[in-house]
């Protein structure tokens, strides 16, 4: 087993092999979270790089409290945050009220494999997107993501809801249809 003590440090002091050695270790996983917070694999692929290059610069930061793991992931998320931000006018709170429950079975989520739920979530909106990846995926409540997407509180719940809402009619509609296809 590799000493990622030794390695972080070694990063500090900038040397380019163990900075190599991290992001080999790093950057498939990285990669994943970085698409989840971009339009497509490309914008996912420049979240990474520059990413990276904030954790080589930052490195010496690094306070070995809690995981590097967890360190690196959150300054991807930070750089996809800012890109989203440059990029999309957030838009005002909407009325969760308006926001009726989708049904739809049981069946047709056991039916659906990770990959396919990926897919649906990333073809949401760019900001209802952002919101469900932050509190699912990431588990910020909704005053965190109100600081971190620089929005109220108030249209981060509205934009989770939607969010719901879309991904339960996506589900419903191009999973139930698939369903029905094989009983018939």
């Amino acid at each position: 087993m590799e000493d990622l003590g030794k390695l972080i440090k070694e990063c500090a002091a900038g040397k380019s092999r163990a900075q190599a050695r991290v992001y080999e270790l790093f950057a498939p996983k990285m990669f994943g979270v970085c698409l989840r917070y971009s339009k497509d694999n490309t914008e996912a692929e420049d979240n990474l790089q520059e990413g990276f290059l904030k954790v080589f610069e930052k490195v010496d930061t690094f306070r070995h409290e809690g995981s590097f793991e967890g360190w690196i992931r959150r300054i991807m998320v930070n750089v996809s945050l800012e890109k989203y931000r440059k990029q999309h006018i957030l838009h005002p709170v909407e009325d969760i009220a308006v926001f009726e429950e989708a049904n739809f079975s049981n069946d047709i989520i056991a039916s659906i494999s990770a990959k396919d739920l990926l897919k649906v979530i990333q073809e949401l909106p760019p900001r209802y997107k952002m919101v469900f990846n932050l509190y699912v995926f990431d588990g910020l409540n909704h005053k965190e993501i109100s600081e971190e997407m620089q929005i109220s509180v108030g249209t981060s719940k509205s934009n989770l809801a939607r969010a719901r809402l879309i991904l339960k009619k996506k589900i419903a509609k191009d999973f139930g249809e698939m369903e029905n296809n094989f009983s018939a």
